[in-house]
């Protein structure tokens, strides 16, 4: 019996592995370049936020809530009356979305400025157009994250700067003037201004998942 020889497999020729070798690194660099452009813009030069809308039911409710602070209109013609705190609200309660959406109809910084409400925090996101004159980044914008502790404590109003962040990179607290994690309102509620205003001024502080309420002595 005389054994045939087997049939070989033919293989690529070198040429033929080398362009297809040329083309995985091609079409890997174009998807980590396309990342990487990505990941600049998201979050090294973030767009502008979405100016939070509110539906008709939640502007009617907060409509009431600032009538009670802020009259929309004065009357044609004022009567006279004798002064009276009799049945008058010292609490303000406003919702995360409600605060933002003041923000988007009253001020520019809807689509720079956004505040998140969790359990004892006050968080936001910044975001801050730099000059065209600024070094390396003049004319991009950064996107810039603080947060500060909000409570009452013996019966006091606390407010503690949780820290600062750029880019997602915490700021250190010699950058920040050693107020990281500093009771701010203790620090300069006797100065005078705003600190001192709400240290004098505040009876109840409370911020949970959402909501903020504040309640005024009197």
């Amino acid at each position: 019996m005389i054994n045939e020889p087997s049939p070989t497999t033919p293989t690529s020729s070198p040429a033929g592995n080398g362009w297809r070798t040329f083309g995985i690194v091609v079409i890997t660099m174009a998807l980590t370049l396309g990342v990487g452009y990505w990941a600049v813009n998201a979050y090294l030069f973030p767009a502008a936020f979405k100016p939070v809308q509110l539906s008709e039911k939640e502007q009617q409710r907060l409509d009431g809530k600032l009538q009670q602070l802020v009259p929309s209109a004065a009357p044609s013609r004022l009567e006279p009356e004798a002064y009276s705190e009799a049945g008058a609200s010292r609490e303000i309660h406003l919702s995360e979305k409600e605060l933002n959406a003041l923000l988007s109809k009253n001020t520019d910084l809807a689509s720079r400025l956004a505040i998140d409400l969790s359990e004892n925090l006050a968080s936001a996101k910044l975001l801050v157009h730099l000059d065209p004159d600024f070094p390396f980044l003049g004319g991009n914008t950064i996107k810039i994250n603080a947060g500060m502790e909000l409570h009452l404590q013996d019966g006091r109003p606390v407010a503690t700067l949780r820290g600062v962040s750029v880019w997602g990179v915490p700021l250190p607290n010699a950058w920040l003037g050693n107020m990281k994690n500093t009771n701010l309102i203790e620090e300069f509620g006797q100065a005078g201004g705003f600190w001192q205003a709400i240290n004098d001024g505040v009876e109840e502080l409370e911020i949970k998942e959402g909501e903020l309420r504040i309640k005024l002595k009197e």
